[in-house]
């Protein structure tokens, strides 16, 4: 019994916590990945899609805390960024809308960033219920999702980012929990930034992986 017990620690005990302690720091500090389980960022990301997480796109981290080592970029606009909640400290998927210094202001889900209006172009794949457009401000251009009949807040401000902080939105702008409900991100907040769809699995049809997402780059 003995043996059998040895055996086990040193072929299978032993090289998993080994793992565990070489990988948790570096998904802590290098990249990580993130369920998606809301559809707050419809169309961009989809609820069942696996996101990539770099996060050494702006700065190094200490493991497991939010201290940084050194910072060598600026989250910016258009940026889809992973952070915690400043409200209960979960992890949040949104698009950086405004960066510091940037007034912001929507007017019945036309978004103005220093009084100039974004620009919205149609696509093909709205429905009745659901409207996907493509919005441009300044050289960034990505697709968002309005849905007129879902009770929203579709007005807000307008207000001065303040410096160190951001204001992120959803892609659903009908349907997300972002900083017009809890205010702007503080820059120390941000975890990294999502880059692409590792995996992609359709909740509402027994976990089918949607293999055209895999992989795929996040605008």
């Amino acid at each position: 019994m003995k043996g059998q017990l040895r055996l086990l620690w040193h072929e299978w005990v032993l090289p998993a916590l080994l793992a565990l302690t070489i990988l948790a720091p570096l998904r802590s500090t290098l990249a990580d990945w993130n369920d998606v389980p809301s559809g707050s960022m419809m169309p961009t990301i989809l609820v069942g899609d696996r996101i990539v997480v770099n996060k050494l796109a702006y700065d190094l981290k200490i493991p497991f805390t939010t201290w940084h080592l050194a910072t060598w970029a600026d989250p910016q606009r258009g940026d889809i960024v992973v952070f915690r909640s400043p409200v209960d400290d979960k992890r949040l998927v949104k698009r950086i809308v405004a960066l510091p210094g940037d007034r912001i202001e929507l007017r019945e889900d036309h978004l103005f960033i220093n009084q100039e209006p974004a620009t919205y172009t149609r696509v093909d794949a709205s429905t009745p219920t659901a409207m996907i457009v493509n919005e441009s401000v300044a050289d960034r251009t990505h697709p968002l999702m309005i849905e007129p009949e879902r009770p929203a807040r579709r007005s807000f401000g307008p207000v001065e980012v303040p410096a160190g902080s951001y204001f992120v939105m959803g892609d659903n702008r009908d349907n997300s929990y972002d900083s017009r409900y809890f205010g702007f991100l503080s820059r120390d907040r941000i975890l990294g930034r999502a880059t692409f769809v590792a995996m992609s699995f359709d909740h509402d049809r027994y976990f089918t992986p949607r293999l055209s997402r895999f992989g795929q780059r996040l605008p």
